[in-house]
């Protein structure tokens, strides 16, 4: 039985995340959640699943007539009967610690401080956006799995996070928590793409690896021009022709970011120079990446496009268990198609290749400027295009301050702070 916690429980990949715990519960306890201000869908989850650990990211929450719902349900859960603690989880983990059950917290650091809940085995990190770094370090520096969904986790912080599941890798090798065969598994991709070329590189020689290709739909708006994009709207941009996702997700897919953020992560996990990961577009989305060999050999990995696969596989390696969705049928796919992505019209991608091989801050800063200018994008105070434009601004002026080595999560919170208020100055 592996026990585990998801951050951002109330998403698109933290709901569909319960429902393959729903699917094992033979194999998957869910004993943490948490959300950023879904608190009623939050309470819904823990009722049903019965999970006693609970933190919301929003403090404005703490007091309201919701969270003394949760409070009072959650100390009814609680082994002792006692009420639940809920200021911060830094001291409802003590009151684990005294053998009591049920916590409760409120704020940033109660979401991070719950990656470290002592009875975890694995830590989903669906959060959206750059505060699910705190997590991902918090998690691995605890010794848990991390089945990690935050995309910005590895492209703002890589430099951190990478050398942490390596240490990890090596405690899980030594104290036999490790499989016999294959990866250590401390850092487990959700994303599809990457949970792809992990298993493709199952078995293989490292070494003899030439080329990581990273697959795209090309988004709802493949093939148009950008004279054709100058007055797109938030509800076209969200209308992604496979995928069901998030809004911010989906505004990056269309723009073609969402790809060069998954490059980025491609660089960190696999240890891929930028040269050697190509993106090519492939509009049914059957294939979710490949991996080429230095003797022109291909594997690709092909499966349904649902979300659920990469999830259940990075909750389930070293195994694989019954398939939580129905399998691809090879007679009905028909065609596949390939196709380079168009860089010039979704200059995103060319952005991120360029944060990517300059390296340092320089991706903390383009992720940040990204998050904002979509953000304003959604709220319809920015154009679509401009959402390139106002990334590629803030981007230039961070390299003419000078692009700084990665050092600490402090030092890239500050950075990501200066981004953000760059950003917001040039909304296009």
């Amino acid at each position: 039985m592996k026990r585990i916690v998801i951050l951002g429980s109330t998403g698109s990949i933290g709901t569909q995340t319960l429902d393959v715990v729903a699917q094992h519960p033979d194999q998957l306890q869910v004993i943490g959640l948490a959300a950023h201000s879904r608190i009623d869908e939050v309470f819904a989850q823990a009722r049903t699943f019965g999970v006693r650990h609970i933190a919301l990211g929003d403090e404005r929450l703490a007091g309201s007539a919701q969270a003394d719902e949760l409070a009072a349900w959650v100390s009814q859960r609680s082994a002792a009967g006692n009420e639940a603690r809920t200021s911060s989880l830094s001291s409802a983990l003590a009151w684990v610690e005294e053998g009591r059950e049920g916590t409760l917290g409120f704020g940033s650091d109660a979401v991070v401080e719950l990656a470290q809940l002592p009875e975890a085995d694995v830590v989903v990190n669906a959060l959206v956006g750059a505060a699910g770094l705190r997590a991902s370090c918090a998690a691995l520096e605890a010794g848990k799995v991390l089945a990690l969904a935050n995309k910005e986790s590895l492209v703002v912080g890589g430099d951190l996070i990478i050398p942490l599941a390596r240490q990890l890798d090596q405690v899980r090798r030594a104290d036999g928590r490790a499989p016999a065969t294959g990866p250590a598994g401390a850092l487990m991709p959700i994303d599809s793409e990457h949970g792809a070329i992990y298993q493709c590189l199952l078995g293989e020689d490292a070494k003899e690896v030439s080329k990581l290709w990273v697959t795209a739909s090309g988004g709802p708006f493949r093939g148009k021009t950008r004279a054709e994009l100058t007055d797109i709207t938030p509800a076209q941009a969200l209308a992604h022709p496979t995928w069901n996702m998030g809004a911010k997700i989906s505004i990056d897919s269309s723009t073609l970011m969402n790809k060069g953020l998954e490059v980025i992560e491609a660089h960190h996990l696999f240890a891929m120079p930028y040269d050697q990961i190509s993106v090519v577009v492939q509009p049914q989305s059957a294939i979710h990446s490949m991996v080429e060999f230095t003797d022109g050999s291909v594997i690709a990995h092909l499966g349904t496009t649902d979300m659920r696969i990469p999830i259940q596989f990075a909750l389930s390696y070293p195994e694989r268990w019954a398939a939580p969705v129905e399998p691809l049928d090879f007679t009905k796919l028909g065609t596949l198609q390939f196709e380079a992505p168009d860089t010039d019209t979704f200059s995103a991608l060319a952005l991120a290749y360029h944060a990517g091989e300059v390296g340092g801050t320089l991706p903390c800063v383009m992720n940040a400027a990204n998050e904002v200018a979509v953000a304003a994008f959604l709220a319809e105070e920015g154009s679509y295009l401009g959402i390139a434009e106002c990334v590629r601004a803030v981007m230039e002026l961070h390299e003419a301050q000078g692009v700084q080595r990665v050092e600490s999560v402090a030092q890239l919170q500050e950075i990501d702070a200066w981004a953000r208020e760059m950003a917001r100055q040039n909304i296009r």
